[in-house]
């Protein structure tokens, strides 16, 4: 199970765009692999009429995916870079008593 979910705001802590900041726009939880807007931007050709949003075809730069591991969840608190944790906490719902885990950041303690 992945600790970093679609819209979390990340920074990327290994290779060649280490530093830069972005949002999850999709986690390949098959391949551990998630696409971060702005971060891995590639070059690639298209051919014309291929897809819907570029009937011209040409050059494109898009986000490649990039390993999980090369990313970590931004602390809401100290804006840095924070390993997750969990902590589980009752919630009342329709009369009956639920567990519910909840993502903390480890930096700081607060909810993610």
């Amino acid at each position: 199970m992945a600790k970093i979910k679609k819209g979390d705001l990340v920074v990327v802590i290994a290779g060649r765009d280490r530093g830069q900041q972005g949002r999850v726009l999709e986690v390949l939880t098959d391949s551990d692999r998630i696409i971060v807007e702005g971060v891995q931007r590639v070059t690639k050709h298209i051919k014309p009429g291929t897809r819907r949003d570029n009937q011209s075809g040409g050059i494109v730069h898009i986000e490649a995916p990039l390993h999980i591991s090369n990313v970590m969840l931004v602390d809401p608190e100290t804006k840095k870079g924070t390993r997750v944790g969990y902590r589980t906490e009752q919630v009342e719902r329709d009369g009956r008593t639920r567990t519910r885990r909840v993502r903390v950041a480890k930096r700081s303690g607060k909810d993610v």
